[in-house]
């Protein structure tokens, strides 16, 4: 259960991170039009701060965490830090405006997709854990 709080801490912090940044480098740059930069600040305090509170919570509740269920939430943090640090790239480049080559920029957008895949299996698996843990906790 320590672990689940310390996550929910150091996406809590990166989630302020991410807002500040978004915030002061689109004002330092004097960009106003919508970037990707805006969706890093919600994204770790939803699906970082805000699920590690819950699987806290569930875990509290109905013990489902085992040596699997560590592994679904490696690939589960790798995919949701793939997809903020894709964010920031896509972010970065529309404040900036870069001449990106079409390679470049499909790479930004396949490598984001690639996190929300992870993401999205990650998740799956871990509803099937914690179903089996509640399962198991009714009898």
């Amino acid at each position: 259960m320590k672990r689940y709080i310390n996550a929910a801490l150091i996406y809590a912090i990166l989630a302020m991170a991410g807002g500040v940044f978004y915030r002061e480098f689109t004002k330092f740059n004097g960009f106003t039009a919508e970037t990707a930069l805006s969706v890093v600040h919600t994204h770790y305090f939803l699906l970082g701060m805000v699920f590690f509170l819950l699987l806290l919570l569930l875990e509290k509740s109905f013990s489902f965490t085992d040596a699997k269920t560590g592994r679904v939430l490696v690939i589960y943090q790798i995919g949701l830090n793939l997809t903020a640090v894709m964010f920031v790239l896509r972010g970065v480049t529309q404040v900036v405006a870069p001449a990106l080559s079409t390679g470049l920029d499909a790479a930004i957008s396949g490598v984001a997709g690639i996190g929300h895949i992870l993401l999205g299996v990650s998740l799956v698996l871990l509803l099937v854990r914690i179903k089996r843990g509640v399962s198991a906790a009714q009898g």
